[in-house]
Parts: structure tokens; sequence; C-alpha cells
């Protein structure tokens, strides 16, 4: 999607994201938007918000999972609930590499289920369909433990695929883990893959990722409280894509719900300072907690302080 000014990001009002018309979703030209403003070519490097949800299980949005496409080669990141379909939506629109035969690279910030409950979703749903090589997961700590689970939970199911009829592939349906520590986990030809610390409250293993393709930086600060530092990892990012929640709904919130979200998130008012410090060239809010605001007081907050180009991220955009 080409970079749409915050204060023209287009959201229904009310209390819930269910009631939003999306700004934008994934056609066969590679993004369909609202008439205005003028749309632009989008870059080789694409990002795809396949899920910009919370726990929360809200329709309009689905579980955290974003998506960078380049060369139809496609490049996961998280997978909450809706992971495979919302991929295969966008595929079916036009976007290349995001076919479920072709998802084969994950990228994992942290475990919280939010961000992992599709996990099963992708190990065997595009295994089911075709896929012919093992996904490739890049987690933090305890991610392979997860996957190990998983594989012995559908046991019964690998089972009857691989040996009955269907005449799986064993291989095919088993991933390979890597546990990444800070620095580059992941380089190919085109891409090369930045994992940094965050903090989120009490997560002993909480990472954003740096996305650097020949055309584009794309930075994901996954799920993370501000902390000093914090910035210096968006530094020359294209696109910065910031988890965020609404500073009015959380002055609303009891006590003890707004020493939990103080810790492990990141209010808009906050997010502003950020990226005033930080200058991307696009600022995409996402994991959005409303806590009865609106998406309208989001981006009003927002702009107090940051008049950077900025949108309020919903499903299924390209930008």
């Amino acid at each position: 999607m080409s970079a749409v000014a915050v204060k023209r990001a287009k959201a229904a009002s009310g209390p819930s994201r269910r009631r939003r018309k999306p700004v934008a979703k994934v056609p066969a030209s590679g993004v369909e938007e609202s008439k205005k403003p003028p749309q632009r070519k989008l870059p080789d490097t694409v990002l795809i918000l396949l899920g910009t949800g919370t726990p929360i299980p809200e329709p309009a949005a689905s579980g955290p999972a974003f998506a960078i496409v380049r060369g139809g080669i496609s490049y996961l990141v998280d997978c909450g609930p809706g992971i495979v379909r919302r991929a295969m939506a966008a595929a079916q629109a036009g976007a290349p590499g995001l076919a479920p035969t072709q998802l084969n690279r994950l990228f994992i910030t942290h475990l919280h289920s939010d961000h992992t409950a599709g996990l099963p979703d992708i190990m065997l749903t595009p295994w089911v369909v075709g896929r012919q090589t093992p996904l490739e997961i890049y987690g933090p700590p305890g991610t392979r433990n997860m996957v190990d689970h998983i594989l012995a939970a559908y046991a019964e199911d690998i089972s009857i695929r691989v040996g009955g009829l269907e005449h799986g592939d064993l291989r095919a349906v088993t991933p390979v883990v890597h546990e990444y520590k800070p620095g580059i986990i992941y380089q190919d030809r085109q891409m090369k893959v930045r994992a940094f610390r965050v903090k989120h409250g009490t997560w002993p293993h909480a990472y954003g990722f740096r996305f650097e393709s020949p055309d584009r930086t794309v930075v994901l600060s996954g799920d993370t409280r501000p902390f000093p530092g914090l910035e210096r990892n968006y530094k020359g990012a294209d696109v910065l894509v910031h988890e965020a929640y609404c500073h009015a709904g959380f002055v609303r919130r009891t006590k003890d719900w707004q020493k939990y979200h103080g810790a492990f998130h990141t209010s808009t008012l906050q997010l502003a300072k950020i990226a005033n410090a930080a200058r991307p060239g696009l600022l995409v809010m996402v994991h959005q907690l409303l806590f009865g605001g609106t998406p309208e007081i989001m981006v009003e907050e927002l702009q107090r302080d940051y008049k950077g180009p900025a949108i309020y991220g919903l499903d299924l955009m390209a930008i």
C-alpha cells in the first residue's frame, strides 16, 4: 500500500475493530486502496499485514502475522491465529510468495500465545495441501520445545497422512528449528534479517526484527514497552511496524491493568516520541489495543507530537 497519511486513514468509529472497513486489501494488482489519495506503484520489497490483532478474538483482525515479500519469496513474522487463511487470501488476490505451499520461512518474535497459536496451522496445513520442503523456523529459546510438542500432539494425524493413501512426506512436515540470539539470524541473496532484544514485561526472550533488502529496510518492533536505546534499532527504517495502545482508553483501566500494559506495551504518546527519535519513512501502528477507544483517537494521540507519515494498520494492507 502506498503511504497514506495517518490523518486520512479510514476506519469506522466505535469501540470495536469489527466495525472498521479496511483501508486497503491485496488484490490482483498488488493492492486495492480507497480512492483517495492517488496510488503509487509498490516497491520490489512489499510488506503485507496478514494479522494486526491482539489476543482479543476480533473477526476483522487476525492474530499477529506479517509478510515481507520480494521476488516471489515470503518471509513471515509471527503466526497468530488465521495466518494461513490470511496468506491464502493475499495469494488469491495476486500477492506472490504467499500461496500455502510457499510458506516456508517463519521468524517468531516471542512465544506469547497470540503470536504462536497459528504455529500448528502453518506447520500442517501447507504440508497437507502439498508443501514439499520443511518449514524453516527462526525463534527464541523455547521454540524447539514448542514445535516438538505440536508434532507429538498431531502424531496420529501425521501417521495417517504419511502411512495412508495421502502418501505424505514426513520430512516436509518436520520443521527445521533455529533458536537464535541477537544479531544477524538469516541471510540470503536478497534479504538480511537481524534480531534485536526488546523489553516485553517478564518475557526473558522477546525480540524485534530488521529486514534489509537492496531496496528497502522494514523493521518490526515485536511486542515491547519503551526503554532507553530502543529507537537505535529503528534508525534508517523505510517502514517501521510498531505495536501501540490507546492512551485515552488506558487511563480508564484499573491500576493493576495499567501496571501490566505499561510493562508490556507502548502507548500512542510514547510511540510518538520514539518515532520522532527514529524518523522512519513510514510508521505503521499494529497490534492496537483500543481499550474502548477508537482508531481515530489513536491517530489523534499519535499526531499530537509526531508529524511524520503514518498509518493505522489493518489486515491485508500491502505497503
